[in-house]
């Protein structure tokens, strides 16, 4: 199986890399770290870690490293003497990741040929890794169990989705699937999905999701109107913000903005795109549109404070959560489009009232708790968002009041970091 999966690595792979990044750097976004994902890690980056025992957390991109953040505290409060490292395989989880005071050192996670898992792991020589969700990487469980590394896999998920076909491949994932020392899971369903995939029985347990026990960064103790002045948004005007907007999105949430205008609403639109790259498409979208809008890059030179009608296009990563703060209604997107969603938790972690498309079958537990809970709307269509937005944009208490529940679902779901921190210190006394 091994073999098989290499060959494939060096035939297809390989080869294809140069050419992709080659693409990237003729659009003007050169592939960063570059060298750390063939496993090069500079020197002089782990001095400061000589002879520290190291604990690696790896999270993909920036919903990953943003829920596993109660775990790092937790961890570096249990485990004082020990360094966190954190690899991201995305540039804005790494950007996020950077900001994080509980991580010693953050870099890019190594592609998954033998010879670049092989040197990071020698060069690290953690005593422990922590998977976030379900990254399964071949050559790098293996490498890390032929060097006796046990390597943890927290907030595991197999959506309705993935589980089909991970039982068409069970021949290949379940001798990957033996080298976890253990797989905590979000919930009975996903434990019982990855034992049916080829995990052993005993080394998994249900750990809870970690999106549960977010934390707000003390955004509480800020007052409303210092941020609003940090942004330049005026005082007086309600503000929406559509958060983690796709392609295909950003026109639909246009024409409900517009639609709220003209039925009276003065309503300012916070518009942050999942992927701040895609802020120049969106700018010339908004500009074709006549709509007035403000870049948040471009804000500090902004004197008049914007105002209803007006767009604020983030194009700056983690700052949602200080939007949402200030906000009267938010839209997670992701969702309007077949993308699968995103984390709508956020929103309630702040107490307001949060709208999401159809599409949220990678969140679709979560999705679903929060609509049984009365704490989140679904939508159908961008009509229907219209006419959900306008309702609670008329009604600021029964937005409150939906945001409350929201905040209620969450308290009432705290513990999954307690949950893996409890398996995890087992497999360090072992280690």
């Amino acid at each position: 199986m091994y073999l098989l999966y290499n060959i494939l690595l060096y035939l297809v792979a390989l080869p294809l890399l140069p050419l992709h990044m080659l693409i990237l750097l003729l659009r003007g976004k050169p592939r960063q770290g570059i060298g750390e994902r063939f496993g090069f890690l500079p020197k002089e980056r782990f001095a400061a870690l000589q002879g520290k025992k190291i604990i690696w957390i790896h999270a993909v991109s920036v919903g990953e490293t943003r829920a596993v953040v109660p775990l790092l505290k937790a961890l570096k409060k249990r485990f004082p003497d020990y360094a966190l490292i954190l690899s991201n395989v995305t540039e804005t989880g790494s950007r996020v990741a950077a900001s994080l005071a509980e991580i010693d050192l953050c870099f890019f996670f190594p592609y998954d040929f033998p010879f670049s898992v092989k040197q990071v792991l020698r060069r690290i020589k953690p005593a422990m890794v922590v998977v976030v969700e379900t990254e399964i990487w071949p050559n790098f469980l293996r490498a890390a169990g032929r060097q006796g590394v046990p390597v943890a896999l927290v907030n595991g998920r197999i959506s309705d989705r993935s589980f089909p076909r991970y039982r068409k491949l069970q021949f290949f994932l379940e001798p990957i699937l033996q080298q976890f020392s253990l797989l905590g899971m979000q919930s009975p369903l996903d434990a019982e999905r990855v034992v049916a995939m080829g995990a052993p029985p005993e080394r998994v347990t249900v750990t809870r999701n970690l999106k549960f026990d977010m934390q707000t960064g003390g955004l509480e103790e800020i007052q409303p109107d210092a941020i609003r002045e940090e942004f330049r948004l005026a005082r007086d005007c309600r503000l929406w913000v559509a958060a983690s907007t796709h392609a295909g999105e950003e026109e639909q949430v246009l024409d409900v903005f517009r639609r709220l205008l003209d039925g009276g609403f003065d309503l300012l639109l916070v518009l942050v795109p999942r992927h701040p790259e895609r802020c120049r498409a969106v700018a010339e979208l908004l500009s074709a549109r006549r709509i007035p809008f403000v870049r948040r890059s471009e804000i500090e030179q902004t004197v008049e404070p914007l105002s209803g009608g007006m767009v604020l296009l983030v194009d700056s990563i983690g700052e949602v959560l200080k939007f949402y703060a200030v906000a009267d209604l938010v839209f997670v997107g992701g969702s309007l489009v077949p993308v699968g969603g995103h984390n709508v938790l956020e929103a309630s972690l702040l107490r307001k009232p949060v709208l999401f498309g159809p599409h949220m079958h990678n969140f679709k537990e979560i999705s679903r708790l929060l609509i049984e809970a009365g704490g989140g709307i679904s939508v159908v269509d961008a009509d229907e968002l219209h006419d959900r937005a306008a309702e609670l944009l008329a009604d600021p208490e029964a937005g409150r009041a939906l945001g409350l529940r929201g905040y209620k679902l969450l308290e009432e779901n705290r513990g999954a970091t307690d949950h893996a921190l409890k398996a995890m210190e087992g497999l360090l006394e072992q280690r």
